[in-house]
């Protein structure tokens, strides 16, 4: 999974880079916020963040908001500061970091915070397939909605793509329906009658 750490201060970038990096991450760095949130719009865009609280540029919380604002929600961001009191956690959160950790950071801290956003990610990327597969599963129930062109005569169906096809496989295409074939009562009457029509006149079935 693709992980950013912004940092303007080299050395505290590098060190947190070096171990983010030996957990399984591939890594990418940002030292001033424009660089920050260029690879955070990009595409595709890491999906997890580290960020420095004050950077040149634009701020942390900037970032967050910036990055709310347009609607990426499958980032899971970390805020990074030395300010610890409660009113700047409250504002770091709000602005759309998921999490906040204080400087001096701790290395073992980092990493099972990271590990939270990991899980976080991948259950937002599930529930995002999900979606689609229900969108694409009403796409299909809505195709069956409305007028459909049918043939009075042989009953056939107009698809899409103008062409006449049989009733059964129009809706086999466009549902998870199954036909299996039978006869009805009424045209088992039909049927029957028709046969004692052929025997009465000695016509041969």
């Amino acid at each position: 999974m693709k992980a950013l750490i912004a940092d303007d201060d080299i050395v505290t970038a590098a060190a947190i880079s070096a171990s983010v990096s030996g957990w399984g991450f591939e890594v990418v760095v940002a030292h001033d916020g424009l660089s920050a949130l260029e690879q955070l719009m990009a595409d595709p865009a890491p999906a997890l963040a580290i960020i420095d609280w004050e950077m040149p540029g634009i701020d942390g919380p900037e970032i967050c908001r910036r990055i709310r604002a347009d609607a990426r929600e499958r980032l899971y961001i970390l805020l990074l500061t030395a300010r610890s009191s409660p009113a700047d956690v409250v504002e770091g959160l709000e602005a759309g970091a998921d999490d906040y950790l204080v400087k001096p950071v701790n290395l073992s801290e980092l990493r099972a915070r990271l590990h939270v956003g990991v899980r976080v990610v991948t259950l937002q990327e599930r529930l995002s397939n999900k979606v689609a597969e229900l969108q694409a599963t009403l796409d299909k129930v809505r195709q069956l909605r409305g007028l459909l062109p049918i043939c009075s005569y042989c009953k056939r169906i107009r698809n899409d793509e103008n062409y006449w096809e049989r009733v059964e496989v129009y809706v086999t295409e466009h549902s998870d329906a199954k036909f299996t074939h039978g006869i009805c009562p009424s045209c088992l009457e039909a049927v029957k009658a028709e046969l004692a029509e052929e025997d009465s006149s000695g016509r041969v079935r």
